[in-house]
């Protein structure tokens, strides 16, 4: 892959997360999706944006955007974007807010941008070619047993399967370090890459959450499954970490 095409989308992302930035200190407008699912004016900004300035780069290449999308499997080669990763945490005034670009081409992610423009931290990797934050590679960490590892994992804003939720925390929590859930699956996934957590586990994401982040995760040389240690699929419970603490959190969380 052209190292340019990640240039010219590294500047969109960045001019994303200025809108960001330029909103932070407003009033938030808010409405609902679903009971808890918030949406603001920021992620459908950001979004309009995204999908001019890639359109740009990429004439030929569709868009599957959180805000615009009319189905959760990529329909061909395509941007997978989330505007605003964290819209809770936003409209809260919590910086764990992400942009998560993702290139579904040929079947396979061919590159990942998670950006956390509060935090001025731009996490991005092409296939093959390794995974960086700010211009320094990543790797995953090398911790090898779970009592030794942090956690992350997420919920979804209305958690019908609340109770798979609290099981799996309650099996987790007493084998390992802590269970941190900041918000943001892109976020999560993107510090599971830089080796600040060793694994993150979630259900009910959907592709603009988790492409990006995945790549990331692999590239930094981890590792990403479903729950049961297989393949993973858009629409899967999502299993990401470092790879060493991979097979005890499958069985962990298979209890």
């Amino acid at each position: 892959m052209d190292s340019s095409l990640l240039n010219k989308t590294l500047a969109a992302a960045e001019t994303a997360g200025e809108i960001i930035r330029e909103h932070w200190q407003r009033p938030r407008d808010v409405r609902y999706k679903g009971r808890f699912d918030l949406v603001t004016k920021t992620d459908a900004a950001v979004e309009a944006h995204l999908q001019e300035r890639l359109k740009e780069i990429l004439p030929e290449v569709g868009f599957m955007g959180e805000e615009s999308a009319h189905s959760l499997i990529p329909d061909g080669d395509c941007w997978i974007v989330d505007p605003v990763d964290g819209t809770t945490n936003f409209v809260h005034g919590i910086p764990f807010v992400a942009v998560s670009i993702a290139l579904w081409q040929g079947g396979a992610i061919r590159l990942g941008i998670v950006t956390l423009p509060m935090l001025d931290e731009r996490f991005y990797a092409e296939k093959g070619q390794g995974a960086y934050r700010n211009g320094q590679p990543l790797r995953v960490s090398g911790i090898a047993s779970c009592e030794q590892a942090l956690l992350s994992t997420g919920s979804p804003a209305y958690d019908i399967h609340a109770d798979r939720t609290l099981r799996w925390l309650g099996a987790v929590l007493p084998r390992c370090q802590g269970v941190r859930r900041c918000g943001s699956a892109a976020a999560d996934l993107a510090y599971v890459a830089a080796g600040r957590y060793e694994a993150f586990y979630s259900a009910d994401l959907k592709p603009w959450d988790v492409a990006a982040g995945w790549l990331l995760v692999e590239e930094a040389g981890g590792r990403v499954t479903n729950i049961r240690g297989e393949p993973l699929r858009f629409g899967d419970i999502i299993l990401a970490s470092n790879g060493r603490v991979h097979q005890e959190l499958v069985d962990v969380l298979g209890e």
